[in-house]
């Protein structure tokens, strides 16, 4: 079924982020909009599986050293922001609790990993998206 783009959706459309099951998300979308041309890696292999939030493809924890390597300037921190922020509330939901996991805070900072994001707007961003 295609939504209002005409496009079908991804392995998982951001509607579908919450849902109980494991599921592997599809990150082809912010790559098609975030890959820069010198960026050699094919960026939508690197893609988040859940529960765990881990990259499908190498297996570090998401989002991985690929995804942080990127060059970033200013057009592509808006991009990653409005992608990654989606990320957030199953990401916390998925991960706060597991021994030895994250906390909350930490969730925020690892997906938001390109803004300079104090422990205490870290702590106020996660207690919005728990």
């Amino acid at each position: 079924m295609t939504h209002h783009t005409g496009r079908e959706p991804g392995p998982v459309a951001p509607a579908r982020l919450d849902a109980e099951k494991p599921a592997r998300l599809d990150a082809g979308e912010v790559a098609s909009a975030a890959r820069p041309a010198d960026v050699p890696v094919d960026l939508e292999l690197h893609c988040a599986g859940r529960p765990d939030w881990r990259c499908a493809h190498d297996g570090e924890p998401f989002p991985c050293p690929t995804w942080r390597g990127l060059p970033l300037d200013d057009s592509l921190r808006a991009v990653l922001l409005a992608a990654f922020t989606l990320f957030l509330r199953p990401a916390i939901r998925d991960l706060r609790g597991q021994p030895d996991g994250p906390t909350p805070p930490e969730i925020v900072r690892r997906f938001l990993w390109f803004l300079p994001v104090t422990d205490e707007e870290a702590r106020a961003v996660a207690l919005r998206y728990r």
